[in-house]
Formats: C-alpha cells, structure tokens, sequence
C-alpha cells in the first residue's frame, strides 16, 4: 500500500479568498489548451484569426461550467435538485459532470463557430487534441481533494483516503489522469496532422475518451446516490457509450458524406 499525500486542497487562502488546487488546475487546463491552439494557428494555413479563437474561448468555458454544472443535476442527482431546485446553484458545494461540460462546450462552441462563418469540424479538430490536457491536469485535482476514488483493493498501490472509509482503494483518479488525459493527449495530437477530413479528430475524441472512461470505471467507486444502474453499469459508463456510439456515427456514417460543416 502506498501511502496518500495528504496535499491540502486549499493552494493559497488571503482573508475569505482562497485558490484551491482544483480551481488552478482547471485554469492550468484551458491555459494550455488556448496555447497549444494558438501554435497551431501559426503553423498551419486556416482561414481562423486569433480573435475569434479568443471570443470562441470565451464562450467555451461559460459553456463548460454551466454544461458541467447542470449536467450533474440532471445525469447525477436530479430527484435531490428536483426537491431543492435553488440548491442546482450552488455551486460551491460541489457537483461537476464531465458529460454535461461536453455537451455545454459543444452546444457554445457550435453556436459561437457558425456565427462568425467558420467550419465547425476544422475548429473542432483544431481544439479537440488539446482537451486532454484539462482533463488530465482535472483528474490530478481530483486526487488532491481526495474525491472520486476506487473502489477497495489490495494492490501494491492502493491509497486510504480521507474520505475513503479507511480502506485501501484503487487511486483511480490517476488511471483516468493517465487514460483520459496523457494517453489521450498523445494520441490525438499525433493523429491531428494524419487525418483524412475534418472532424475525423473530434471523432476519435469521442470514441477512445469513452472507452478510456469505461474502462476506468470498473476501478471507481459509483456514486453513493445512484450506485449501479442495470446492477452492473454505472452512470459515467452508460454516458461514455453514448459518446462512443455518437463518434462512431460521425466517423462512419456523417463525415463521409459531408466533408465541410
């Protein structure tokens, strides 16, 4: 058994103000994303000014809180928000869904692309490759707040966690920080400058995160409120099928017949 750092959440605290880690790394996340863009820009011949990537960032992230946010309440917890509608805004008591940030991002992102005349799946193979990171540098917050832990192991590595019941679990906020986001990162970052149209990236996206996520499933604890749906699956992997049947479709069926969106 390794033992768990016990790495304070609360980064830096000035009177009733504090930086948590999880916070920094979100902003860490989009920091990197936004960079890692703007090279890409320099590199390749895109008709996409800076600007627009700015504004589209933007509106990006309004879309990945509220999305992730909502989503919770509906996928994770609706008949507690149902009975308490007011507490669905309060946030700073937790509840984040990576499903409902996805769907909040490309909903904002959509809208925001066509408005300024730009082909959806050339930007969205332009940012997809870097998500990762975020997700990656997330996960990492997760384990520092000690939330989202495995289920009860004996492997060499199992941690206690504080809020872990005293036994030691699977680290799998680690496994999904190494699947869903370096893995991942590496894959799509090599793929972007092999693929054959656009939106082919933003496919792959959506199929190998939703393996990687199910995948890592079977080493998490599910949610205390929901357990296991169908006695076997739980909520994250029924959603990550979704994703994975929505970027089956558009790599095999959609993007064939429509190269330009």
């Amino acid at each position: 058994m390794i033992n768990y750092p016990h790495i304070d959440p609360v980064l830096i605290k000035i009177g009733p103000l504090s930086l948590r880690w999880y916070g920094l790394m979100y902003l860490v996340g989009f920091v990197s994303s936004y960079l890692l863009v703007i090279h890409q820009l320099k590199k390749k011949t895109l008709k996409i000014e800076r600007s627009q990537i700015d504004d589209l960032y933007f509106y990006l992230i309004v879309g990945l809180i509220l999305g992730a946010r909502f989503g919770y309440v509906l996928f994770y917890n609706f008949e507690f928000y149902l009975r308490d509608p007011l507490e669905a805004f309060a946030v700073w008591h937790g509840g984040m869904s990576f499903h409902g940030g996805l769907i909040g991002t490309f909903i904002a992102g959509y809208i925001v692309i066509k408005k300024k005349g730009l082909r959806f799946f050339e930007v969205a193979d332009l940012i997809v490759p870097t998500c990762p990171i975020g997700i990656g540098f997330g996960r990492m917050g997760n384990f520092i707040n000690g939330e989202l832990f495995g289920k009860t192991s004996n492997v060499p590595w199992a941690m206690i966690f504080p809020q872990g019941g005293g036994m030691p679990r699977h680290p799998s906020q680690l496994y999904e920080a190494f699947f869903e986001g370096l893995l991942l990162f590496i894959i799509l970052w090599i793929y972007k400058d092999r693929k054959k149209r656009d939106g082919d990236v933003f496919a792959l996206f959506l199929i190998l995160y939703g393996l990687f996520r199910i995948f890592c499933e079977f080493f998490r604890e599910p949610d205390l409120q929901l357990g296991y749906i169908f006695g076997m699956l739980s909520m994250g992997q029924i959603l990550s099928g979704c994703m994975i049947a929505i970027g089956l479709f558009f790599k095999y069926l959609y993007l064939p017949k429509k190269q330009k969106v």
